[in-house]
């Protein structure tokens, strides 16, 4: 089963949120219901981005430099495309 790294965005005020995940799909609902503690304060959310990995600790990695200077301002950069 494939492994997942995704940025959301807050419909609310535009907060980035970087994570990863196996299930996709459920982990937006899971943040979209509020059970995640710091995004549960910028409801709701909209999955711009996400990319597959077939380990886990290739997501995580990829979450990881989502996260440094360079992966937020390739982030930027596919999101104005």
């Amino acid at each position: 089963m494939p492994y997942y790294s995704y940025v959301l965005r807050s419909l609310k005020n535009g907060i980035l949120y970087k994570g990863s995940t196996q299930d996709i799909e459920n982990r937006l609902t899971i943040h979209n219901q509020g059970l995640v503690n710091y995004s549960s304060k910028h409801m709701p959310w909209e999955m711009i981005l996400f990319e597959q990995f077939e380990t886990r600790s290739e997501a995580m990695k990829r979450e990881k430099w989502y996260k440094t200077g360079v992966g937020r301002e390739w982030i930027k950069a596919q999101i104005k495309e």
